[in-house]
C-alpha cells in the first residue's frame, strides 16, 4: 500500500465552505464519485480541513496510476460534473499552475 497527500485550498466565505462540506458528509457524495475513487485503486481517502486550506491523504493500492486515474476521470462524465461543481468551492494554491487544484504534498519527516 502506497499513500499519496494533497491540498487545495476552498474560497475564503464560510456559506462556500459550509455548502462543501455538506457535499463532502457521510453517505452525501455522489455514488458515481466513489465508485470512480475505488476503481482507481485507491483504498482509502480522507480530506481535513483547516481555515480553508484541505489536505487528502490516499491509500492506494498496487494498481492505482495517477496518470490512468486523470484518465479515467476526463473520460466520466459524472467526474467532470462533479468536478466543476466542485471547482465553485475550491481555489488554487498560490504556488499551483494555472487551473491546477491538488497539489501534491512532499513529505519532510517520518518517525
Amino acid at each position: 500500500m502506497k499513500r499519496f497527500c494533497f491540498s487545495c485550498d476552498l474560497k475564503e466565505d464560510s456559506k462556500l465552505i459550509k455548502e462543501y462540506k455538506a457535499y463532502h458528509a457521510e453517505g452525501k457524495v455522489w455514488p458515481e464519485i466513489t465508485k470512480s475513487i475505488k476503481d482507481a485503486g485507491i483504498i482509502d481517502m480522507q480530506i481535513y480541513l483547516t481555515g480553508n486550506r484541505m489536505f487528502m491523504i490516499m491509500e492506494v493500492d498496487e494498481t492505482f496510476d495517477p496518470n490512468k486515474k486523470a484518465q479515467m476521470d476526463a473520460n466520466n462524465p459524472k467526474v467532470v460534473e462533479w468536478e466543476k461543481l466542485m471547482w465553485n468551492y475550491q481555489q488554487e494554491l498560490p504556488w499551483a499552475k494555472k487551473g491546477e487544484k491538488w497539489i501534491a504534498l512532499e513529505k519532510i519527516f517520518q518517525l
